[in-house]
């Protein structure tokens, strides 16, 4: 059966977790961040994900925007800083981060194919418009799909469910793409073809299955179909 959707991860596969920090460090009233950033903006993208899957087993749901406010603040005093204004300064440039320089053309070729595009998120409805509409993604995205409908972070299978519900198609006819090794293998054990970005070169997680396709960016995904 031929592949008919093309799902995305948001944070880390199309805009760039890391561009938050990176200018809050650059302008003048946030000058402390200006040699800690980099550790802020691992240690927040680390914590987030790790109390996804921890609030994921305990079965403690809250929205993404919660857990991104709860691993800031603890990244925040990682580096030993306490600034009110600062942690406002990062929070709302979360909801205005940029996409990585390939994706509109990648998103423009793949709905040339006739391909239908969309986002599987952990993030909330809220803070997921607010990327799309920031980096003017809109008119390229078929759905913008969210955890939130079922009340579970991934990799749980039923966030998964939510692609052929949402587009009536089979597994196989779905790549699903993400920056996360974690994801990428949770989908590929789900039954999706699966694409891991894997811009930092990472180890492959040692996982119940592995991704079909590795890659160092999202330029040649439309190359996949």
């Amino acid at each position: 059966m031929p592949m008919t959707t093309c799902v995305f991860d948001a944070y880390g596969t199309l805009f760039d977790v890391g561009a938050a920090a990176a200018q809050a460090a650059r302008e003048p009233d946030h000058a402390a961040l200006a040699d800690v950033w980099p550790a802020i903006a691992r240690d927040w993208r680390l914590k987030q994900l790790q109390y996804t899957w921890l609030r994921a087993v305990a079965g403690q749901h809250c929205d993404f925007w919660q857990v991104t406010q709860d691993g800031l603040d603890w990244a925040l005093e990682a580096s030993g800083l306490d600034n009110a204004a600062t942690r406002a300064r990062l929070l709302e440039l979360y909801w205005e981060l940029r996409a990585y320089p390939e994706v509109p053309a990648m998103l423009r070729s793949l709905r040339d194919r006739g391909m239908k595009t969309a986002i599987l998120s952990n993030g909330s409805p809220a803070m997921l418009e607010g990327a799309v509409n920031s980096a003017a993604l809109g008119p390229l995205l078929d759905a913008v799909l969210s955890v939130e409908d079922v009340q579970v972070f991934k990799p749980h299978h039923s966030v998964y469910d939510l692609v052929g519900d949402h587009f009536q198609c089979a597994k196989t006819e779905v790549l699903f793409v993400s920056s996360n090794g974690w994801d990428a293998a949770g989908a590929a054990g789900y039954g999706f073809q699966t694409a891991w970005v894997n811009r930092a070169g990472e180890p492959m997680d040692r996982l119940y299955a592995t991704p079909h396709h590795i890659l160092p960016d999202l330029t040649t995904i439309p190359e996949l179909i």
